[in-house]
């Protein structure tokens, strides 16, 4: 088997350009769908709990960015009919500024990075940047930024990206693959999601989610709440099914941590509504109790679909289950993960597994008021690259971006582009029958 030189890596990068130059990155064809956004959102529905549906399309009537949130099957066919470079890392698959918070690590720091990979599969690494670009786009007109400050966002975003994957192609392998990020503190809207994170501790969520049991035994058994339509209790031969689940997710634990769950007992279940993208997905709660009422755990078991892209990278090499598909996108671009991150079946339908707001904090459109816009947009470039560095090649990625603005440039008229067509997609679903409009 023949070892590519670092010489032949950076070739095999440039030899990318033949297939897509960097400044034909500006290009978008919604001429060329071969089906309507909304028959995509229609197909993205099957299997999905039918009661819920309406509340996902409600949701996604609110802003363009709620519905760009719930559309990424139609992003992603509508990068299909792009040409792309064939240089092919682990998507985030679902890139958007909402998607990157700060949650707590295995050894208790509070760390920042990609937090969402129910979308991540293998492919084309410029997708995950165009989707961004978009991203950043819609947040910053929905922040009210002047269209001359969000485009220089985006190329801000873009050069960090280059800029830092040409730092990853000098390094040390073994140094890409556990790099920190260190000055993202100094940035507001993540100062604000740390502190976020930092209250988000699993008392805070007992007492958000759960209460006193009425006639209990003693004062402090709890039970979840009923918040509808959010959070709703499971109980009976429904309950039994969840609890069983975590039997085979047990076993693919490493065994320290296999140790340390089987020190708490299950409490009590309960089906929850989150997210935008996710609503109408089976996704459960599972509150358990360790060393007593003070030293709560939540587990979230959360059904995991196919990816958006899949109908469109049938080369991709991705695992049949779907939750196991996801944890191990994470664990690909993150530094890192939950540690009880891991996957079951149950019910002919594919789950993940993970801690459920344990020092989790996200993003909120109107901490990217000002300058703190750009400011995050260079640190999403920074993620992003160390995410595609640690699951690919970052010479092989250094190779095809070189040097110049081009790539930033036809990057940031293509997240344009797409936001307008993303404010079309937007008005027409609000037009549909799918929303129900007040009389």
């Amino acid at each position: 088997m023949h070892w590519a030189t670092p010489q032949e890596r950076r070739k095999l990068g440039q030899a990318g350009r033949k297939q897509v130059g960097r400044q034909q990155h500006d290009e978008l064809k919604p001429k060329a769908r071969q089906t309507s956004a909304l028959e995509l959102l229609d197909r993205s529905m099957k299997g999905r709990v039918p009661a819920l549906i309406k509340l996902k399309y409600k949701l996604m009537a609110e802003s363009p960015f709620g519905y760009f949130r719930g559309a990424v099957p139609v992003m992603a066919a509508d990068l299909s009919v792009l040409p792309n470079t064939g240089l092919i890392c682990q998507l985030c698959g679902d890139a958007h500024v909402r998607n990157l918070g700060a949650f707590a690590a295995p050894d208790g720091r509070l760390v920042f990075d990609i937090n969402d990979f129910d979308e991540t599969i293998r492919g084309p690494f410029e997708w995950d940047l165009k989707r961004m670009a978009a991203s950043l786009v819609l947040a910053g007109r929905g922040s009210s930024h002047k269209e001359s400050a969000i485009r220089a966002t985006v190329e801000r975003f873009v050069a960090r990206y280059c800029a830092q994957m040409r730092t990853f192609a000098q390094m040390p392998s073994v140094e890409v693959a556990h790099y920190q990020v260190h000055r993202m503190s100094q940035v507001a809207p993540i100062h604000q999601a740390l502190i976020k994170a930092e209250r988000a501790t699993p008392q805070h969520t007992l007492a958000q989610l759960t209460e006193p049991v009425s006639g209990g035994k003693s004062d402090a058994e709890r039970r979840f709440k009923v918040i509808k339509p959010c959070l709703t209790r499971v109980t009976g031969s429904q309950a039994a099914a969840v609890l069983a689940s975590l039997d085979p997710y047990r076993k693919m634990l490493e065994p320290q941590r296999q140790h340390l769950l089987s020190l708490y007992r299950p409490v009590d279940v309960a089906f929850k509504i989150v997210g935008t993208g996710s609503v109408g997905l089976r996704d459960y709660c599972v509150y358990f109790e360790g060393n007593g009422p003070d030293d709560p755990l939540f587990l979230q078991i959360k059904e995991e679909p196919a990816s958006g892209y899949a109908l469109y990278l049938p080369d991709a090499k991705s695992p049949r289950h779907n939750g196991q598909r996801s944890a191990e996108g994470q664990k690909a671009m993150q530094v890192q993960s939950d540690p009880f991150l891991g996957w079951t079946r149950f019910g002919g339908r594919d789950y993940l597994v993970r801690q459920l707001n344990d020092h989790k904090g996200s993003i909120d459109l109107e901490d990217l008021s000002g300058d703190a816009l750009a400011a995050f947009g260079e640190v999403c470039g920074e993620l992003l690259a160390r995410g595609h560095a640690r699951s690919s090649d970052s010479l092989i990625l250094n190779g095809y971006i070189g040097s110049g603005d081009g790539f930033g440039e036809a990057l940031a008229k293509f997240g344009a582009a797409y936001a307008d067509q993303t404010e079309k997609d937007w008005n027409e679903l609000k037009r549909s029958a799918k929303v129900e409009t007040k009389q």
